[in-house]
């Protein structure tokens, strides 16, 4: 098996804190690291660079972990940029407009539908995103769901099950009914190609005794479970996510000093996506509340027709800095290493010995780049792991 060396790396953020200056950033400054095919096999400085059977000179850049997206819904249909000008305008978000994509999607073709998640998750890879999540949920039908998440497992591993989005117009008047199709059937469609399981638990949507029946029939099917929470008013989901021990919840907009003691105690991860709160034009969440309650907080995209069309992981950094109090290093290790955490991965989001090799290289000297200067393409190159 070939082995790379990546010299003169001017700054390299491991994500290790047993590296480097052993922060939990783990920096080496004049650095090197050596990588096969599948994974990082030495990390120290340059001047002890091992030999390799092939030299990339990355002239004194910045290297990080491949970004980890671990919140995003790819796989849709139509576009709702009217709903962004209304929300401008001041019109406030309400998730009504769920439904309107869930037209879309139901009448594109397979073909359609593919070829537009290919084309986003591209422009996710293209910013340096090496590992991303993909849900299902614009079709709400037995049949419908089976297909996005087939679609979602294409370009991802990490597919998650989200029937649970929002009720569809033909079971208006029939809810207990569409929970338990999607507590069901429909959860059954899909658990072959679904590594996880998900509910929009909010006000609108569902509430936290639905909740707890898709989620443990999701146990009980295998999956992983994970929580959309509290994103326009606390009902109760982010403890429901600590009860169930789910991977993550997401959103957290609207969050109470006991949620964050809970969370603090637990390993369920709080995942922020400023990118909904920048479309929806909401009042950001305070990182800095759940950093100083010892909670594990990662970064993702939320990547969605309707309220956050955002692919730059590079934008969700600078956004968290600026609007949510983290540093650009909290930042930068909520979107490589707290992405992986949301996941349950140890494998990705850092770069040591042992860790996948899933690398960045910055056009930049230093990462902190990444907020320093919002919008530019700072990805000069990005090293993906072989399967």
């Amino acid at each position: 098996m070939s082995t790379r060396v990546l010299r003169h790396i001017g700054e390299l953020t491991t994500n290790d804190p047993t590296q480097g200056d052993q922060s939990a950033m783990g920096r080496i400054l004049n650095a090197a690291m050596v990588l096969d095919e599948h994974e990082v096999l030495w990390t120290g400085p340059d001047a002890k660079a091992p030999a390799a059977d092939e030299m990339i000179d990355v002239a004194h850049c910045a290297v990080v972990p491949g970004f980890v997206d671990s919140h995003t819904h790819l796989v849709f249909a139509g576009e709702r940029s009217d709903e962004f000008e209304a929300r401008m305008a001041g019109r406030p978000y309400d998730g009504g407009g769920i439904l309107r994509t869930v037209a879309s999607t139901r009448k594109a073709s397979a073909e359609q539908l593919r070829e537009a998640t290919s084309k986003r998750s591209h422009e996710l890879r293209l910013g340096g995103v090496t590992t991303l999540e993909v849900k299902s949920g614009y079709e709400l039908t037995l049949d419908g769901e089976a297909r996005l998440v087939g679609l979602a497992r294409e370009v991802t591993a990490e597919v998650t099950f989200l029937g649970a989005h929002v009720v569809p117009e033909e079971f208006g008047h029939d809810r207990e009914g569409y929970v338990q199709l999607v507590a069901g059937a429909m959860l059954e469609a899909c658990t072959s190609e679904a590594k996880w399981a998900d509910v929009f638990c909010d006000r609108g949507a569902f509430d936290v005794d639905e909740a707890r029946l898709v989620l443990t029939s999701a146990r009980r099917a295998g999956l992983g479970v994970r929580l959309h929470a509290n994103q326009l008013a606390d009902i109760g989901a982010i403890s429901l996510g600590v009860e169930l021990d789910a991977a993550s919840v997401d959103h957290c907009t609207h969050v109470s000093d006991a949620d964050l003691e809970a969370l603090g105690a637990s390993r369920t991860v709080a995942t922020l996506l400023p990118g909904a709160e920048f479309s929806t034009r909401s009042p950001y969440p305070s990182a800095r509340r759940f950093l100083d309650a010892g909670v594990c907080v990662a970064l993702a995209s939320d990547c969605n027709p309707g309220t956050s069309y955002v692919t730059s992981m590079g934008l969700v950094i600078a956004l968290a800095v600026r609007e949510m109090g983290m540093t650009p290093d909290e930042a930068l290790y909520a979107a490589t290493r707290g992405g992986a955490m949301a996941l349950r991965r140890d494998d990705i989001g850092r770069l040591s010995p042992g860790s996948r090799a899933d690398v960045v290289v910055l056009d930049a000297p230093r990462s902190a780049h990444l907020a320093y200067r919002p919008g530019a393409p700072l990805v000069r190159e990005t090293l993906l792991s072989a399967p």
